[in-house]
């Protein structure tokens, strides 16, 4: 009959079994100061996307590029009705280039200096030119020269006036602000176009931004200048590409209580297509 005072035997653990259990709660729990790495997807931009409006009002004559066409910055993409301006162009390079009175003025001018030079000889060697046709041949020399001096100045003003009425014709002109693709033409020839309205888009995708937002205690990892791997969602391109940290928000958004990240990604032989999505591991303290 067994003794009812007898201790039932305790369980027993082995070494092994506590290990095993030990780890399992550091794994529920975490351990203090541990560091995790969380993924985080943002979108590639293009780094230069431009919006392009044309400078004064008016009705587009032409459209000399189109949807997926390479430009180089300077190049002339659209032009608008510009004859009227062109008109006074024309007029005031006819104005500039008339210098018939100019030239009038200095040959009559050149003769007088003679006439007077003789005159002083004469009036005051022999005395056979009066004082008075001695005066009146001073007078008019310095009027000639007088009016010489209006010419010149008229030319300049004519100048000027010339240099605007071609900055006039070209403000009828809409060149490229940079080298890039066309990705957008909002208007056709024949219609009005207005400041401040884009009708062309260009992009330039030589080099691409991910723009993406992560949980502060990542972006206190973060700094400008850090090289990140960031991994495309693009088929062809399995292998990570390298990017450098160009800004750091300093303030934490808060509707998403999140930081802005930007990182600069270098496409030169333009592999990348912006608006593909794009993941980085960042490691965070905890």
């Amino acid at each position: 009959m067994n003794d009812p005072t007898a201790r039932a035997p305790q369980a027993t653990c082995s070494p092994v079994w506590r290990l095993v259990l030990l780890l399992a709660l550091l794994l529920v729990q975490g351990v203090p100061g541990a560091v995790r790495s969380a993924e985080y997807i943002g979108i590639v931009h293009p780094l230069h996307e431009r919006q392009l409006s044309v400078h004064v009002g008016g009705v587009i004559e032409e459209v000399l590029v189109v949807v997926g066409q390479r430009v180089v910055a300077g190049q002339v993409l659209l032009r608008q009705d510009a004859r009227m301006q062109q008109g006074e162009r024309e007029r005031r390079r006819s104005v500039l280039d008339d210098t018939a009175e100019l030239r009038s003025v200095e040959q009559r001018r050149e003769m007088i200096a003679g006439l007077v030079r003789n005159a002083e000889a004469l009036y005051q060697r022999a005395g056979t030119v009066s004082h008075d046709e001695l005066v009146k041949l001073q007078l008019e020399l310095e009027s000639l020269r007088g009016r010489g001096e209006q010419l010149r100045e008229a030319e300049k003003r004519e100048r000027i006036e010339l240099e605007l009425a071609e900055r006039d014709v070209r403000l009828r002109e809409l060149r490229a602000p940079m080298d890039g693709v066309v990705i957008a033409v909002e208007r056709q020839a024949g219609e009005w176009a207005s400041p401040g309205e884009a009708v062309l888009r260009l992009v330039d995708e030589s080099v691409c931004e991910l723009r993406i937002n992560i949980a502060p205690t990542a972006a206190r990892r973060l700094a400008t200048g850090a090289r990140l791997a960031v991994q495309l969602d693009d088929p062809g391109l399995t292998a990570p590409v390298f990017g450098q940290v160009t800004y750091v928000a300093p303030v934490v958004d808060a509707g998403s209580a999140l930081v802005e990240v930007r990182i600069r990604i270098p496409n030169a032989d333009r592999r990348i297509r912006p608006g593909v999505k794009g993941r980085i591991r960042v490691e965070a303290g905890l």
